[in-house]
């Protein structure tokens, strides 16, 4: 986490996961696009539902630029999130959602990369676990390399200027 806000060490990298259809999807194959990239469960009670709605009122606002994006959300929670489950719960927010799913190895070796913190925790009352995990939005360039980091609370309005900034930098304006 200290590496991931200091801009210390290296954040991100290549991977391929598992979309709902059991297609293998590498972060390559998403090349020309800026990638939105999102780490989260489908029983987080809080969290990732907030930030699956801002992103798509990002996708929203972004108009016509929302082609050159896309959202990608790999689950911290591959036991609970099957595919038949995974898949309608990313498109509910918005059907350009693209989700992924590993094996618990493939999960923690991206989040590792991406600096995710995430752990299982088991209430004492017996209820079902949760995964206490870090709730960034990170933002990727068209060649899948990591450029930044939205927390959470921050809105698809800051998002999408951000974006729009980044696009303009590579543009050189």
């Amino acid at each position: 986490m200290n590496e991931l806000m200091a801009g210390k060490g290296p954040i991100g990298g290549p991977f391929a996961l598992a979309d709902p259809s059991g297609r293998r999807v590498a972060l390559s194959d998403l090349r020309g696009r800026s990638v939105l990239l999102y780490f989260g469960y489908t029983f987080c009670p809080d969290v990732c539902p907030t930030d699956l709605l801002a992103m798509a009122r990002l996708m929203a606002l972004m108009g016509p630029d929302a082609e050159r994006l896309q959202p990608v959300v790999i689950t911290l929670d591959p036991e609970r999130d099957r595919p038949e489950v995974l898949g309608p719960y990313v498109a509910s927010f918005d059907p350009r959602f693209l989700a992924l799913r590993g094996d618990p190895a493939e999960t923690r070796a991206v989040a590792d990369a991406y600096k995710v913190f995430y752990e299982k925790v088991r209430p004492a009352d017996g209820a079902p676990y949760l995964i206490d995990h870090s709730a960034f939005i990170y933002l990727l360039d068209e060649a899948g390399r990591y450029v930044a980091f939205f927390p959470p609370g921050t809105t698809p309005e800051r998002m999408a200027t951000m974006i729009r900034d980044l696009w303009d930098e590579r543009r050189g304006r």
